[in-house]
């Protein structure tokens, strides 16, 4: 049925968004406003400890801060509940006190044989249960059985069988006044070039697949004959079931892990989702107390399942079996990973010891074995790493050119620029590191050229990382604005986060400005985030420094708040202290936020032209290496002056009286 934007607007307005969400979550006490219409939560998409979840009534949105999930009241239903749109709908009508517009008929009929359908498929599921308990499923029993499943996980999964017979499930559901149009739109029986269709599934083990809302929409069978043509056998696409768009336990799954919002997620095997290969990996998970396990069906992850999974958690891990086969699977969802990435959201990959897969881990040794294999899940950057530095020799220029060449073609897909352009880095800083012991030698009075050693550098690769050759001057590296997390760098950012905590005001003008600082420093990233979080939970006039500071102590930043203020007396910034007048914090704090932006633009620099230089030397381009070592200087001469200018800004208080010594309180 399609709904008019005017119905959906009334609607909403109607029913204050709060009202919808509440019945999933319990507000945060100290974080909402519940006069301004303002709320907090623990988000209920993912798993976490801390309310990043926020929805604002008036205007009828909700955001997680930690996930990512953004919407109104209909997708909220739909994507947490389950419901299809026209259901989402139906609940807001309701909920409003406002009747539903007449239905379209050809939809209303549609709709109505598709819920008859489920009535069928709903039949069929209980007729496999109940064959499963008769004496022609003994051999059924036996075999999940001996697989270690209980009798309370077989009825937990709705698990059956489908005699060995053409017609026992149709002559069934014909008893019961099911129509054959309506058994062959469920799938459940075919023809092969004969005029009476018999049923699909025969002498096979049954497994029901849910839809999100669990109802069963589909079944797949595994054969008890060795004889059979297909191990695995799923229903055919249908009105109900779409193969590429449904996860195996997807709805029981996303429960699993809505429930850790309240508890523990610091067990790395129950604090994500695990997509596995196989509906018994799925179930022997499960069993072991591994509740957050589903699987595609029978073909290898799609798109539509990925979305799925990241609907669910921003980092799923895909599990693998580590032999061959397992190992190309996992490099083909690393691909189809790769160009959906966003800020936070990403895969990491579990790969088991070879020949083993879920199910033989946890039914031989139990859930402890398992756990450590979640514990070692590779990132994706990682996964695709270890991929190409496996793929051969790298002792010439040309190999390694082409190593380059193809992770840069690699990551050219990634949609997001952030993303892209930090995955870009990521291979520099790779690249830089595998192949610097092959320069190490070149200052030794040795060949200009390559290592001596033939050996490949491949065992360098796990250590690949942010180092690089050092092919810069002595004198720029010491220089402030480039090196890394000295000094300089380290007091910069002190000053530009003590600056806020003690003049919050500064956030009402300039917060998306604010919120984009990125530190190096962790602990200051953490503050960062904790300190946008506060203010953003109150109006800008109550936006305080004693409202700001109690906040964050209560979350446990109080020591270093004191620590940052300790340092920036003791280097006599007076301009970050709380004394300092709001003009003079402002000037200092534009100050030190452009000296920031600055020396992270030259470090940015000083690394891509080191190694620029690295490869024009191994290419023995002298002409290129000229106009880089003058580019080289040039960025130097800039962080000489970049660090003269600082200086003088940083003795301003001292030059001009307002401080003697250490600036004291």
């Amino acid at each position: 049925m399609r709904f008019s934007n005017t119905f959906l607007d009334e609607i909403r307005d109607r029913v204050p968004i709060s009202n919808v969400i509440a019945r999933r979550v319990s507000w945060d006490k100290r974080k909402t406003n519940v006069s301004r219409g303002d709320y907090w939560a623990c988000c209920p998409f993912h798993g976490e400890k801390s309310p990043s979840f926020h929805c604002e009534d008036r205007k009828g949105r909700y955001h997680c801060f930690g996930c990512g999930v953004t919407g109104d009241h209909f997708r909220f239903l739909t994507e947490l509940e389950g419901l299809s749109f026209p259901e989402a709908v139906q609940q807001i009508a309701d909920m409003a006190g406002v009747p539903m517009p007449l239905a379209d008929a050809a939809m209303e009929k549609r709709e109505k044989e598709r819920g008859s359908l489920i009535d069928v498929m709903e039949m069929a599921t209980s007729f496999f249960q109940d064959q499963l308990q008769t004496a022609n499923g003994a051999k059924a029993r036996a075999y999940l059985r001996d697989r270690g499943l209980t009798g309370r996980t077989i009825e937990t999964f709705r698990l059956g069988y489908a005699p060995d017979s053409r017609n026992a499930l149709k002559e069934f559901l014909a008893g019961k006044g099911v129509s054959k149009e309506q058994i062959e739109a469920c799938g459940l029986v075919v023809h092969e070039n004969v005029p009476v269709s018999y049923d699909r599934f025969r002498d096979r083990i049954m497994f029901p697949i849910l839809s999100s809302r669990e109802k069963v929409i589909a079944f797949g069978g595994r054969a008890m004959s060795s004889d059979a043509p297909a191990k695995y056998l799923n229903s055919n696409e249908t009105e109900l079931f779409h193969k590429g768009n449904v996860l195996y336990n997807f709805a029981r799954a996303r429960r699993a892990i809505q429930g850790l919002g309240r508890g523990d997620q610091d067990d790395n095997a129950s604090g994500t989702i695990i997509a596995v290969e196989g509906y018994m990996d799925v179930i022997a998970l499960y069993q072991a107390g591994i509740e957050n396990a589903v699987a595609p069906l029978g073909t290898a992850l799609t798109e539509n399942q990925l979305e799925l999974l990241w609907k669910m958690v921003p980092q799923p891990v895909l599990c693998f079996d580590g032999d061959g086969a397992g190992i190309r699977a996992a490099n083909r969802a690393a691909e189809l990973a790769l160009p959906h990435l966003k800020p936070g959201r990403s895969v990491r990959f579990a790969l088991l010891p070879d020949g083993k897969d879920p199910d033989d881990l946890v039914r031989d040794e139990g859930r402890a074995p398992f756990d450590k294999v979640m514990s070692q899940a590779k990132p994706l950057s990682e996964m695709l790493w270890s991929r190409e530095i496996n793929t051969g020799k790298f002792d010439t220029p040309e190999a390694r050119a082409e190593l380059e060449a193809r992770l840069k073609q690699l990551v050219a897909v990634i949609a997001d620029e952030n993303v892209r352009r930090h995955y870009q880095q990521d291979i520099r800083d790779r690249l830089n590191a595998f192949f610097q012991p092959q320069f190490q030698n070149r200052n030794g009075g040795g060949r200009r050229g390559f290592s001596s050693s033939p050996r490949n550098t491949r065992d360098n690769a796990a250590k690949a990382g942010p180092k690089s050759p050092s092919l810069i001057s002595d004198r720029l590296a010491r220089s402030g604005p480039v090196r890394g997390h000295r000094d300089n760098t380290a007091l910069r950012e002190s000053v530009l986060a003590l600056t806020i905590v003690n003049h919050p005001a500064l956030m009402i003008d300039d917060y998306d400005e604010i919120a984009a600082i990125e530190y190096d420093s962790r602990e200051l990233q953490r503050l960062w985030s904790a300190m946008l979080g506060a203010a953003a939970a109150v109006a800008g006039p109550h936006l305080t420094r004693e409202y700001l500071t109690e906040r964050l102590e209560f979350e446990g930043f109080g020591p270093l708040i004191k620590s940052l203020d300790q340092q920036v007396r003791n280097a006599r910034l007076w301009t970050a202290t709380e004394e300092a007048a709001m003009e003079d914090a402002r000037e200092g704090y534009r100050q030190a936020l452009a000296f920031h932006k600055r020396a992270k633009a030259l470090r940015r620099q000083k690394m891509e032209l080191e190694r620029e230089i690295a490869l024009a030397t191994e290419a023995g381009d002298g002409e290129a290496i000229i106009q880089l070592l003058r580019a080289q200087q040039e960025v130097h001469l800039e962080g000489v002056r970049l660090e003269n200018q600082e200086a003088i800004i940083d003795g301003f208080g001292v030059l001009s009286g307002r401080v003697k010594g250490a600036a004291n309180h």
